[in-house]
């Protein structure tokens, strides 16, 4: 669940970096405009994986899990 959290934060990034430096919105681009369903929903799962993220704040990184 971390990793896949992480790749839809740095993919969200990535579309925030190339929508400040280029006003292109990668995401709107590839599945059809900012309102269409595909490009909501992506929204939406990187917006919910940004505050799962949050989590990874709070944990502790020196913990072993057996």
């Amino acid at each position: 669940m971390d990793t896949l959290a992480l790749v839809l934060v740095i993919i969200g990034a990535i579309n925030w970096g190339l929508i400040s430096l280029f006003q292109f919105d990668l995401v709107a681009t590839l599945f059809g405009g900012q309102g269409a369903l595909l490009s909501r929903i992506v929204y939406g799962l990187v917006g919910l994986a940004g505050i799962y993220c949050i989590s990874l704040l709070f944990r502790d990184r020196n913990r072993v899990d057996s």
